[in-house]
């Protein structure tokens, strides 16, 4: 293995020149990307200290920061522990990152990255994450499936994006909504940018939203999870579409599916999900009269339409393919639950950070072999794409096929290049652009920039009357 990776590493700077040697640690993966896993689903008997969780109870925000903290300690090798900024109340938004480069920038690695609790009284997803994290690190030394994933993946794990609403919430509560937003009373999955709002956020920006939006601008991530609770269904962009009534509540039967240009990749990521849950897929309805989702999956406008939502967000704006995870019909169960929730969830959610390595990568250069960084990337006939790192590095999640790559950047040529996606094998594409027009939008469709901070203003009797009713029995 050593010596293949120093092959590599030769042959790299052969063809792009040593000015990126000293800076990257080179980690190529094998010829095949993980396919058919070997997964150890029972935990390892001995646990060391650090990682142990309370099995049948929630982690408050005490609890989970010196778990995340004790796990970084005894763990330094693996994990990094970062917060991405903090709640209205002044409460760390922690994340966990897994790998087995932590600290060092390894070329071509995609990021990945599971958000939980974005509503606080929907904690199940904050609870699964701990055990990911407890998981991951447990079978690291013994488990194929794991040791591979962490030396080709960097994992994000954020337990918490609303630990406010969490601790204000109350256990055995299936169907309320105290603690469901933040301590302003903002629901988090309804203030982001929305396309079909021209860009505008959906209400005040707030500060847990922003610190998203900052950590989406910093890190190209490739895959990306949000957890709720409420309903048992994997869901997909578009939350939302253009109407020209888009009230909170319709009526079954009258919303529209509101399809990506990625629609097949999104169907694919949602079964992949689903059918790796152990009850998700064949499920049925969650309380009678609820909306009954063939296969556990659905697009998000067909159930119903949401504007300023977080998984349209990282796709328009980010190129993340991200997924709505309702994980259980219970928004908070009682915490004996616990076990089952994570033996239901756990083969799903460890082969799903896998499908980051499914479609394209590569980097884009310059005729002196320089990366070029903020290029825009696209495939043809899929209108939101993504930018470069400062590396020039790029991916793409991709369902097998022939695609052409289109790549624009400011005083350059655009660039296009066929290419072919094969199923269970990396796509690696190398793009070299010629100076010319520091024309832009050749390929491109103009879309608006999101606005991220709004002036404050009065909440209206009747915005506040939505967002109550709006969430009595809702999920996502």
């Amino acid at each position: 293995m050593l010596k293949h990776l120093l092959l590599i590493q030769l042959a790299f700077v052969a063809i792009h020149g040593a000015s990126l040697r000293d800076s990257i640690v080179f980690d190529e993966p094998s010829g095949q990307w993980l396919r058919d896993p070997r997964i150890i689903l029972d935990d390892a008997a001995g646990v060391p200290p650090a990682l142990r969780l309370n099995p049948v109870g929630y982690h408050h925000y005490d609890e989970m920061t010196a778990y995340l903290r004790a796990v970084h300690a005894a763990y330094p090798q693996l994990t990094s522990l970062y917060s991405i900024g903090q709640s209205v109340q002044g409460r760390e938004l922690w994340v966990l990152l897994i790998s087995t480069t932590p600290s060092e920038k390894t070329l071509l690695k995609p990021e990945v990255k599971y958000v939980g609790n974005i509503h606080g009284n929907e904690p199940v997803g904050r609870e699964l994450l701990l055990r990911l994290i407890q998981h991951l690190l447990v079978n690291y030394p013994q488990d194929d499936y794991v040791r591979s994933l962490m030396e080709t993946t960097n994992i994000h794990i954020m337990p918490s994006m609303n630990p406010d609403g969490f601790e204000v919430s109350r256990e055995g509560d299936c169907g309320g909504v105290q603690g469901r937003y933040n301590a302003n009373g903002k629901d988090l999955n309804r203030n982001f940018p929305d396309l079909f709002k021209g860009g505008k956020n959906n209400g005040d920006a707030q500060p847990e939203a922003n610190a998203i939006s900052r950590w989406m601008s910093q890190r190209q991530f490739v895959l990306s999870a949000a957890f709720h609770g409420g309903a048992l269904v994997a869901s997909y962009p578009f939350d939302n579409k253009e109407v020209t009534l888009n009230l909170p509540h319709l009526g079954a039967g009258r919303y529209q599916p509101s399809l990506t240009p990625d629609d097949d990749t999104f169907r694919h990521l949602a079964t992949m999900y689903s059918f790796n849950h152990r009850k998700m897929h064949s499920a049925g309805a969650c309380f009678p009269g609820d909306t009954v989702f063939p296969n556990g999956t659905t697009n998000g406008a067909a159930w119903y339409y949401l504007a300023g939502g977080m998984q349209d967000f990282n796709y328009v704006w980010n190129g993340a393919m991200e997924l709505t995870l309702e994980v259980g019909c219970c928004k908070y169960p009682k915490g004996e639950t616990l076990p089952e929730y994570w033996q239901d969830n756990k083969q799903a959610m460890l082969k799903y950070l896998n499908e980051a390595h499914r479609g394209v990568r590569g980097q884009v250069f310059d005729s002196q072999n320089n990366p070029v960084p903020n290029a825009s990337i696209r495939i043809k006939g899929r209108s939101f794409g993504s930018k470069t790192t400062p590396l020039g590095e790029f991916w793409r999640i991709l369902m097998p096929g022939v695609y052409i790559l289109q790549v624009e950047a400011d005083g350059f040529l655009p660039f296009e290049q066929t290419f072919q996606v094969e199923e269970g094998l990396p796509t690696l594409v190398n793009v070299s652009l010629r100076r010319g027009n520091d024309k832009t939008n050749t390929f491109n469709d103009r879309i608006p920039l999101p606005q991220l901070v709004q002036p404050p203003r009065r909440t209206s009797i009747f915005s506040s009357l939505s967002n109550f009713f709006g969430g009595l029995g809702r999920a996502k």
